[in-house]
C-alpha cells in the first residue's frame, strides 16, 4: 500500500541538493545555474502533483535518480524545440516548417558583414543621413519595371500597409474565389478587416467575371484587388478576370487596382512551373503589386511592394510603415538576391532555383552514388524509386516536379522509427514516410550534406 503524500514529499529531494548532484553538472555550465532552477522546480512540482494524486512506494535515493533524469530530459527536449539546422530530405523547395527559401552564400556572407555596424541610413559618399533600404528599392524597380518599390517584414504585413493606406475609409472589391487562409492561419477577409477596409465579395467560389466587378463599384470603392491562388488550385469549370480587364475597368472608374501576387516570380519562366512575373504584372497595368521575398525570389522572409510611385510614396509616409519596416539583416540579404537576379546568375547561385532546375535524372546520378557509399549497411534496405517533389510555399499550386527518391526500410524496424531515427541525429534529417517506407529526396538536400545524410542512415539500427 503506498505511503501517505505528506511522508513521501519528505523524499523528494530539495532544488539545492539537485543542483550540486554531479549529473547535473555540465548542465549547469550550458543553461547556466538560473535556468536549471527554474527546471528543477518545475520538475519537483510534477513530482509532488504526481505523488499526491498516488502515492509511492519509492525511497529517496530512488526519487533522486528520478528528479535528475526528469531534469536532463526537460532541458534535451528544451534545447531540441528551438531553431537550428536540419537536412531537409524532403523534395519539398520552399518547405514553410523549415524555413522556405535557403539563402544563397552571397546572402549569408552580407547577413554576417551587417551584424554588427553599417551603412544601414547612412550614405557613405556624402557622409548625411540616408535612406533605409534605398539599394533594394532601386533593384527592384530594376527587375520589375516598376516606378517605385518598398520593403516590409512579410507579404501579411504589405497586404496590411495597402489595404490600410489605401482603401481604409471605404470598400476593396476581391472575388470571393480568391478569399484564401494559407499557413499559420493566414486569411486574406481577416487582414482586409484589421486594415479598416470594407469587403466585397464578388462572383462564385468557382467563376469570377469583369462584370460582376463593374456592378459592385459605387462611391464607397476605393480598391481594386485580386488574390494569388496560393496552395490551391479550382480544376473544371472555373475562370476569372485577366488582370488586364480589370485594369481597364479600375482606370475607367479612376480606381487603384493592387495584385496580391505571393509567389515573386522575378523571370520569366516557363512550363508546368510557369507563374506570371512581377514585372508582367506591372506591364499589364496592376498599379500596386505585393509579394513574397522567401519563396520563388530565393531570399528571406519579407513583403516587397513595387508599382506607382505616387502609391509607394503614399505607403512610405503611412504611420503603419514605421511599424513594418524591415531591419538590417533582412535588408543585406535581400540586396544580395537581387543583385543575383539582376546579373542572371539565378540558375548556379540560388539555392531555391537551382534545386526546382534539377532533373529527375541528374538526382538519380547522385542517389546511385550515394548509395554505392552506403553499399555495405546490412540492416537498411535501399532502393531507387521514382517519384515527384513539390515546390511548396504556395508556390506553383498542383505543380510536381519529377524526381529520383531513395526508398528506406529496415529488417525490424518500422518507417516511423527509421524516421524518428533519423529525425534525432545531429543534423536532424527531415524526411517523408509513403507506403511503409522512408522516402529520400536528394532534390532539396545540399552536396555538402550527403556526409551527414550518411552518417545519419549508418547510425539508424
Amino acid at each position: 500500500m503506498s505511503e501517505a503524500p505528506t511522508n513521501a514529499f519528505r523524499k523528494i529531494p530539495a532544488v539545492d541538493q539537485l543542483l550540486r548532484a554531479a549529473q547535473l553538472a555540465e548542465l549547469r555550465g550550458t543553461i547556466g545555474t538560473k535556468r536549471l532552477t527554474a527546471v528543477a522546480r518545475l520538475v519537483l512540482s510534477e513530482m509532488r502533483a504526481e505523488l499526491a494524486a498516488n502515492g509511492t512506494k519509492a525511497n529517496t535515493e530512488t526519487l533522486l535518480v528520478d528528479a535528475i533524469q526528469r531534469i536532463t530530459l526537460a532541458c534535451e527536449l528544451e534545447r531540441w524545440s528551438g531553431i537550428r539546422r536540419v537536412i531537409n530530405a524532403t523534395g519539398v523547395v520552399l518547405h514553410t516548417n523549415l524555413g522556405r527559401a535557403p539563402l544563397s552564400e552571397s546572402a549569408q556572407t552580407a547577413i554576417s558583414e551587417v551584424s554588427r555596424y553599417c551603412s544601414l541610413e547612412y550614405d557613405t559618399a556624402s557622409g548625411v543621413r540616408g535612406s533605409r533600404g534605398s539599394r533594394v528599392e532601386l533593384l527592384l524597380q530594376q527587375l520589375t519595371d516598376a516606378e517605385d518599390a518598398l520593403v516590409v517584414n512579410n507579404c501579411a504585413a504589405a497586404a496590411l500597409l495597402i489595404l490600410s493606406g489605401l482603401a481604409s475609409d471605404g470598400e476593396t472589391i476581391v472575388s470571393r474565389g480568391e478569399l484564401v487562409e494559407i499557413g499559420g492561419d493566414f486569411r486574406v477577409p481577416d487582414i482586409m478587416a484589421s486594415s479598416g477596409t470594407t469587403m466585397m465579395e464578388v462572383g462564385t467560389t468557382n467563376r469570377t467575371h469583369v462584370e460582376d466587378y463593374r456592378r459592385a463599384v459605387n462611391s464607397k470603392t476605393r480598391l481594386l484587388m485580386r488574390v494569388h491562388p496560393s496552395n490551391y488550385k479550382i480544376i473544371g469549370f472555373a475562370s476569372r478576370p485577366q488582370l488586364s480587364e480589370l485594369v481597364v475597368l479600375a482606370h475607367e472608374s479612376k480606381l487603384p487596382i493592387y495584385e496580391d501576387a505571393g509567389s515573386g516570380q522575378i523571370s520569366e519562366s516557363t512550363g508546368e512551373l510557369a507563374e506570371p512575373s512581377i514585372a508582367s504584372l506591372i506591364r499589364a497595368g496592376a498599379d500596386v503589386v505585393s509579394f513574397s521575398g522567401d519563396k520563388l525570389l530565393g531570399a528571406v522572409q519579407a513583403g516587397l511592394i513595387v508599382g506607382k510611385r505616387e502609391i509607394i510614396n503614399k505607403l512610405r509616409k503611412h504611420p503603419l510603415y514605421r511599424a513594418l519596416r524591415s531591419d538590417k539583416i533582412r535588408l543585406a540579404a535581400l540586396e544580395a538576391t537581387l543583385e543575383i537576379h539582376v546579373r542572371e546568375v539565378a540558375t548556379e547561385d540560388l539555392p531555391t532555383t537551382r534545386m526546382l532546375s534539377l532533373s529527375a535524372e541528374a538526382i538519380r546520378l547522385r542517389a546511385e552514388a550515394l548509395l554505392t557509399k552506403l553499399r555495405d549497411l546490412k540492416t537498411l534496405n535501399l532502393d531507387l524509386v521514382d517519384g515527384d517533389s513539390a515546390v511548396g510555399g504556395g508556390a506553383a499550386p498542383g505543380v510536381s516536379l519529377p524526381t529520383t527518391l531513395i526508398s528506406v526500410s529496415h529488417l525490424s524496424l518500422s518507417a516511423t522509427e527509421i524516421e524518428q531515427g533519423l529525425r534525432k541525429y545531429s543534423p536532424p534529417v527531415i524526411a517523408r514516410i509513403a507506403d511503409d517506407k522512408v522516402l529520400i529526396d536528394l532534390r532539396t538536400v545540399f552536396e555538402d550534406e550527403e556526409a551527414d545524410l550518411c552518417s545519419a542512415l549508418l547510425s539508424v539500427r
